[in-house]
């Protein structure tokens, strides 16, 4: 399946995550996820014992999030430090 470019969509506790963030972090974050979202690439991998999750790493954070392929959207459920991601 060839990658197209995604919309991201962001849960009430993505948004809540990233807004406890400093706003260095919460902008490189946000451009991890943007950069995903167009072109596929990004440090990803699905999540075991998690239907259709997956996470991108970025440093010792983790963006937890679901595809939606037909309707083309990358949505956001988590952002998460390293340590608390998988829990």
């Amino acid at each position: 399946m060839t990658w197209r470019p995604h919309r991201v969509a962001y849960k009430a506790q993505a948004d809540r995550d990233l807004a406890r963030l400093g706003r260095a972090l919460a902008d490189r974050i946000m451009a991890a996820i943007d950069r995903y979202a167009e072109t596929g690439h990004g440090d990803v991998k699905e999540l075991q014992g998690r239907t259709d999750q997956w996470r991108l790493r970025v440093g010792d954070w983790r963006v937890i999030f679901t595809l939606d392929h037909g309707n083309l959207l990358v949505i956001v459920l988590r952002v998460v430090p390293r340590g608390n991601a998988y829990r």
